[in-house]
């Protein structure tokens, strides 16, 4: 065994060997004083360090207008780590190391003597890429990109044109707009002061090692690949659930809803990655206009079509861990009457040569039995002869499934004989586990993304029309929405798989959800 593990590992193929070597730069963080910058930014970024990964030299620079000296920046910031880190701990030589580089900028975002104090602090570190060079995470609210981009052009630290010695990239979080008008006015106002190119939107589902393996596993193993298609797939199944509740997200929730929170990003971005068609290269603009083809080729969603095709829910009072739990319309801040849903399920079709007729079913929802994220393509059933014949459908159709959260890993269900005299047959699984595989290291999605855009390769982030796109599938759904209450069918019981409303949706064509099981 050790032999074969050493043979696989001499068969490694690495494809980051002609990534370009990580250029000095300043990292700048506006809303420093926010739970992102606390709870993931922050602890990435060290655990880049630790890891070797960072560029040298750096600086990190955080603007918030709270005032504090660098030492108490510093300071919380440690404790953030200590707290919010994947190891719970810190190596203080690292931290020194770390500490050293950080700095603080008091200031309002939409006044312009907060930038010549940023740049000051840029041009006080005495390197010429440490002040050229600038990665701005805007964790803001987006209302707010649009001041801090014209404020940073303005003081001359964001240069639109293309520079030969220079780089400036802005990365900015979800919600990317409400809808497509405002995400097309957000993409106005950032693209006046900015490039495209320039510009990285994270969705952080993109920066799971498991969600980034869909592609290898499509596209580097040639058996897979070739039952990805109509003519082998019956239908596929995507889900995300959550065993949580809105918490004190209530006010948040009351806006977005789930088909905003994460139809319009995490979900279409998987169904993406998982039907798209092959890229000609792996750079990432190939990789990305695939995508977009993707989307474009859902078929579109007239009103008739969003009664028939798109279930949405809501929880009311259930059991969680056989704890009681409160309905949504008990949770803080939400509407004691809201029809907003907290669980939504779509049966979508992609209109071209490879998915023809194969139904894509989506599914999320707050306060089901689990936390789960999986993948599972439904191949067709064998022929109504031999086994088939016998069994009917007692014999299970085989399927691929793609865990992605959590037990990240791959399985196979295919049917075998039981052992014994008699003549039994029964599925069985066939599992990959990353954890067994490969040990139980695995970055943050933030650590990846961050690195990314450091590199400047802008693959796992979204590009505009991606963004766009996603915004017009989902103002179709909620335009056929308009103006109707919840059914009775469509509320379920905390603790359960949804409303009964998705169970038809799926029994309309001879199918039913197969839940995610806990994976040991």
């Amino acid at each position: 065994m050790d032999e074969l593990n050493q043979l696989d590992e001499l068969m490694a193929c690495r494809l980051d060997e002609g990534r370009k070597t990580l250029e000095p730069c300043s990292i700048v963080i506006f809303g420093a004083s926010g739970d992102l910058t606390a709870r993931k930014l922050i602890p990435a970024l060290y655990h880049l360090l630790v890891e070797k990964q960072m560029p040298a030299p750096f600086r990190v620079v955080g603007v918030a207008r709270r005032e504090k000296t660098d030492a108490a920046f510093r300071e919380e910031m440690r404790q953030s780590v200590q707290q919010f880190s994947r190891t719970k701990t810190v190596d203080p030589a690292v931290w020194e190391a770390f500490a050293a580089n950080l700095f603080y900028c008091q200031g309002d975002f939409n006044e312009p003597k907060t930038y010549e104090r940023l740049t000051g602090v840029l041009d006080s570190f005495g390197h010429p890429q440490l002040r050229k060079n600038l990665l701005c995470y805007l964790a803001i609210s987006p209302t707010q990109f649009g001041d801090v981009v014209e404020n940073m052009h303005n003081a001359g630290l964001l240069m639109k044109e293309e520079q030969a010695d220079a780089w400036q990239r802005v990365v900015v979080e979800k919600p990317f707009g409400q809808d497509l008008a405002s995400a097309t006015i957000l993409n106005n106002e950032l693209t006046r002061f900015c490039h495209e190119k320039q510009i990285y939107r994270i969705d952080h589902y993109l920066g799971k090692e498991t969600v980034q393996n869909i592609l290898m596993f499509r596209f580097s193993n040639s058996i897979f690949e070739r039952l990805w298609q109509r003519e082998s797939v019956d239908h596929v199944q995507i889900t995300v659930s959550e065993k949580l509740g809105v918490g004190g997200r209530g006010g948040y929730y009351e806006e977005s809803g789930a088909i905003r929170d994460m139809l319009q990003n995490h979900m279409l971005q998987v169904l993406s990655l998982v039907a798209m068609e092959p890229p000609v290269s792996l750079h990432s603009e190939s990789i990305r206009d695939e995508k977009v083809k993707l989307l474009k080729s859902i078929r579109p969603l007239r009103p008739a079509d969003v009664a028939k095709q798109i279930v949405r829910g809501q929880y009311f009072a259930g059991q969680i861990d056989q704890q009681p739990v409160p309905g949504y319309r008990q949770e803080v801040k939400v509407r004691p009457d809201s029809s907003v849903e907290t669980y939504v399920a779509l049966k979508l079709f992609v209109d071209n040569w490879r998915w023809s007729g194969v139904p894509f079913y989506l599914r999320t929802g707050k306060r089901l039995p689990m936390s789960a994220s999986e993948v599972r393509i439904q191949f067709r059933q064998t022929p109504n002869v031999l086994f088939a014949a016998q069994c009917g459908p007692k014999l299970d159709t085989n399927a691929i499934t793609l865990r992605l959260q959590p037990n990240e890993g791959i399985s196979l269900r295919f049917n075998g004989k039981v052992p014994g005299t008699s003549l039994q047959v029964r599925p069985v699984r066939m599992h990959f586990s990353y954890n067994t595989e490969f040990g139980a290291y695995t970055p943050e999605a933030y650590e990846r993304l961050l690195l990314e855009a450091i590199a400047g390769d802008s693959t796992l982030f979204i590009r505009r029309d991606e963004v766009e796109t996603a915004w017009g599938i989902v103002d179709s759904i909620r335009a056929g929405w308009e103006g109707k209450p919840l059914t009775n069918r469509e509320f379920y019981a905390a603790g359960t798989w949804g409303p009964m409303a998705a169970e038809d949706l799926l029994a309309q064509s001879g199918h039913a959800w197969r839940d995610p099981q806990p994976i040991s």
